[in-house]
């Protein structure tokens, strides 16, 4: 069978990001990668034989269609199938800047290299057996990881943390399979060999489990992409002093006028290791101007998408009927934060559920900080290191297919139904966790995976 493409070619690509800095990595990826870096280095398609792998070598690069020297660079051979993407990969590290890893991209291109798509790299790694789907992902997310948790979570799943437990849910899958054989094939015992009492209950056992693994799914997908936290509240109740606090620099302009905030500003930063988007909001007040009242409508569409809802009230009194009916009415998690808590009266004591902050002083700070982390990543705080977590909508979808299948292939027994015909229900299953490994997965799945990575990786 003819070979995709993707594979045939040989692929090139810069492989750090673009703009001003001390080195540039550019990766060569396929039949033709230690050809055309011999080139480059001025030999012929065997100038990098009897190279020992993985051993850097100094060499001058020339451009042959000009005869050009281009740069004086680091080469690195690493011959499949140990490598990366498991065909041989040739590694150039250059002088950073634009111009010099451009012109040896392009210099490849003429030598017979393609400029590789977004995440080809890794596609190939896939193709080729190095990782599962499951690990890809993670390459993916490792590379986008915004706090240190989120870096945890994803080598973990790089590590095969999660691939493992989704091969382990299918091959008691396929055990379940294999018991209600053993019961098809002796339908004239008196008493089959194994019960259908036994087969049901182990389903319902195999489906809790994968319902268990489904419940981090929701933390899993916040890691990724940070949980959207909105402070709101009433002009002048220290939302943007909070918000340039926690961001730890001044990015939100503070004064004593009311409606000083008219757009909403966002920071993505780490708290307690844990991943939030910070969004500052205008003050929600009444009779505000026409661009005052144009920011508040964008608070309040920020406020209807929020994980996570910091309520500001200032220090001096019980906040009034109108702030909590506003606060009951939030379809999402509020936590109520008294700021100015130094210009507290005497003996003011924050209510049940409150945190007291005061940016001045830094009191609370630290204590609102462990109560969000709490808040919106509590499953994955109390979970041991090695428990893996479902971080993909994908895969989530995926689990969910699965234990429903199982479900249903138990309800189908308790039902009378025939074992044979509800068989194809642990078929079904089995299919959807082959799908979240890449055992199967259709090209558009694969297109959608692989489009979120940058180009190089």
């Amino acid at each position: 069978m003819e070979r995709p493409r993707s594979l045939v070619d040989t692929i090139v690509a810069r492989a750090t990001p673009p703009g001003v800095g001390a080195v540039a990595l550019i990766r060569l990826s396929g039949p033709r990668a230690s050809e055309i870096a011999g080139a480059l280095m001025g030999g012929g398609g065997d100038a990098m034989a009897g190279w020992a792998p993985r051993q850097g070598r100094l060499r001058l690069l020339h451009d042959p269609r000009r005869d050009e020297a281009l740069d004086r660079a680091l080469v690195t051979l690493f011959p499949g199938p140990a490598s990366y993407t498991g065909e041989d990969v040739v590694e150039i590290s250059t002088h950073g800047g634009h111009a010099i890893p451009a012109i040896v991209v392009e210099a490849c291109v003429a030598l017979g290299a393609r400029q590789a798509s977004p995440g080809e790299f890794t596609q190939r790694a896939y193709l080729n057996g190095k990782l599962d789907l499951t690990q890809a992902e993670a390459v993916a997310d490792l590379v986008a990881a915004r706090a240190p948790k989120a870096r945890t979570v994803a080598l973990h799943q790089l590590e095969r943390g999660l691939g493992d437990r989704i091969a382990e849910l299918r091959g008691q899958v396929i055990g379940l399979s294999a018991l209600l054989v053993q019961h098809i094939d002796f339908p004239d015992e008196d008493e089959a060999p194994v019960p259908l009492g036994r087969i049901a209950a182990e389903a319902a056992d195999v489906a809790g489990q994968i319902d268990l693994l489904l419940a981090t799914a929701p933390a899993g997908e916040l890691l990724r992409e940070g949980a959207v936290t909105v402070l709101a509240g009433r002009p002048n109740s220290g939302k943007s002093s909070l918000f340039n606090a926690l961001v730890g620099m001044e990015r939100a302009i503070v004064t004593e006028e009311p409606g000083t905030t008219r757009d909403a500003i966002e920071a993505v930063i780490s708290l307690e290791g844990f991943p939030f988007r910070l969004v500052d909001t205008a003050g929600l007040r009444s009779g505000a101007g026409r661009v005052e009242r144009m920011g508040i409508e964008v608070a309040h569409r920020y406020l209807e998408g929020a994980d996570l809802v910091l309520y500001c009230h200032e220090a001096g009194g019980a906040m009034g009927g109108r702030d909590a009916e506003f606060v009951e009415s939030l379809a999402s998690p509020v936590v109520v934060v008294r700021t100015k808590w130094d210009l507290a009266a005497r003996g003011e004591v924050a209510g049940g559920g409150e945190v007291a902050v005061s940016v001045k002083t830094g009191e609370g700070l630290g204590r609102l900080k462990e109560v969000l982390r709490d808040l919106v990543f509590r499953d994955v705080v109390e979970s041991r290191e090695e428990v893996p977590v479902v971080t993909r909508r994908r895969q989530a979808g995926l689990l969910r297919e699965a234990a429903g299948e199982i479900k249903a292939f138990g309800e189908a027994l308790a039902t009378g139904i025939p074992a044979e015909v509800a068989s194809a229900h642990l078929k079904s299953a089995e299919s959807a966790l082959e799908e979240i490994l890449g055992v199967i997965a259709p090209d558009e799945v694969l297109d959608r995976v692989f489009r979120e990575f940058c180009i190089g990786k």
